[in-house]
């Protein structure tokens, strides 16, 4: 299998987690399971881009959200190499339309944190009430999500990154 995951010049860890789409259909409906069992019921879904979007749509779905937004965030560029900090990236969501509503924050892995550290401060700094929920988390994370389907140490390759970008086909 290609992947996309490596940065340049660097191997995937051979000890990784794999998703697979079957898989992650069935985490997204626990993790919604999860979110609903608890009492909190969101107005609206933000998926963090890009990562957070497959995840973010999946559990919209299994809650019954329709309100989905969006907030992109650049941090990974390859297999632990990252940006100094997380830095969100245009079109911006619109926070103004947040107030007053309950927003579950959605991520595909708090892997250091920072990101949905990042997300989670701004979406709360204009909801009555935000809540994040990741498919994974590790455990030297800085933030302790809400909802969590699964706990790892490993790296995860995710269906949605796990092959090379597609290219123009010959004809």
């Amino acid at each position: 299998m290609t992947t996309t995951e490596a940065a340049p010049g660097t191997e995937l860890p051979a000890d990784r987690e794999i998703l697979d789409w079957e898989t992650f259909g069935r985490a997204a409906r626990e993790l919604a399971q999860t979110v609903v069992d608890s009492g909190f019921v969101p107005d609206l879904v933000v998926a963090v881009a890009r990562g957070g979007l497959p995840a973010g749509g999946a559990i919209a779905y299994a809650l019954g959200t329709k309100a989905v937004g969006t907030l992109n965030v650049e941090f990974y560029t390859g297999v632990d190499a990252r940006l100094p900090e997380p830095a969100v990236l245009p079109p911006l969501l619109d926070t103004q339309a947040l107030t007053g509503l309950r927003a579950l924050v959605v991520d595909d892995v708090a892997d250091t944190g920072e990101t949905l550290a990042l997300v989670g401060r701004l979406v709360a700094e204009h909801c009555a009430h935000a809540r994040t929920a990741v498919l994974y988390a590790k455990p030297h994370s800085v933030v302790d999500p809400d909802y969590v389907w699964r706990r790892t140490d490993r790296w995860i390759t995710f269906p949605w990154s796990a092959q090379e970008p597609v290219t123009p086909s010959r004809g």
